[in-house]
């Protein structure tokens, strides 16, 4: 089944080839609070959204978002890195499935999300828009709703940002197989992903709260040299971490 879309105009009307609407889809994801919600056109101009994204966007309302583009709602660095991938997922065709992002929140708060973005269509082979969801994700160290037999191994990756994702499955006297599966379960992340947020995470307190040097950071952090560091980096905050700190100080 294929989803289509066609002017933020109609985001009341009915999918078509479905007898879902964007109105429907909207109401359903208002009861996902951790979960932002996004239809948008081919020109990437939002058609529906839930509350959960309005809030995201430290806005009032979906009225203030509806019709608009990301260049219109969100800080530049954001807008642009957003925009590029609205228009590769529009000109390809292809999907961008659980991308770990560090995202600003409102009143300039950091949290981690997992953006998923998926091509719509009337049809036809071209993509007319793009429904996404981008779920907001615990960091390790979040002691809540996590089974106390996991706590000593996230406390190990916490203090030691080297550990690999086999390192961690023998902390925790698992299979590399089993530890995924229960990953998997409590963060729905992987365990390279859950190792990449806590190194990111780290080296994004210390870029904002200090002077220590960028390859020391890297190394710090779990990261093996310096471009490695700010590939990393880049793909998940859209910036490298020279223009990161600069914007924090």
């Amino acid at each position: 089944m294929k989803i289509g879309t066609k002017r933020s105009s109609e985001r009341a009307g009915f999918v078509a080839g479905t007898s879902l609407s964007a109105a429907i889809l909207e109401q359903l994801f208002d009861h996902l609070p951790d979960t932002a919600f996004f239809l948008k056109d081919a020109q990437g101009r939002y058609v529906a959204v839930n509350q959960s994204l309005v809030e995201r966007c430290g806005l009032r309302s979906k009225r203030e978002l509806i019709g608009r583009h990301v260049r219109d709602i969100f800080p530049p660095v954001l807008a642009e890195r957003y925009a590029l991938q609205d228009e590769s997922v529009l000109r390809t065709g292809r999907a961008i499935v659980d991308r770990l992002e560090l995202h600003w929140y409102a009143r300039r708060r950091p949290d981690w999300c997992l953006t998923t973005k998926l091509p719509i269509g009337d049809g036809s082979a071209s993509t007319t828009g793009i429904i996404g969801i981008s779920r907001d994700i615990r960091a390790p160290g979040d002691r809540s709703k996590i089974p106390a037999s996991l706590l000593p191994t996230l406390e190990q990756l916490e203090q030691n940002l080297e550990h690999t994702p086999a390192s961690l499955a023998r902390v925790a006297e698992l299979s590399p197989v089993r530890f995924a599966r229960l990953i998997r379960r409590i963060f729905r992340l992987t365990p390279t992903q859950l190792i990449t947020q806590a190194r990111l995470a780290a080296a994004s307190e210390m870029l904002r709260s200090g002077n220590v040097s960028i390859i020391q950071i890297a190394h710090a952090c779990g990261f093996s040299d310096h471009s490695a560091f700010t590939r990393a980096f880049r793909s998940a905050t859209g910036v490298t971490p020279s223009h990161f700190r600069e914007q924090r100080s």
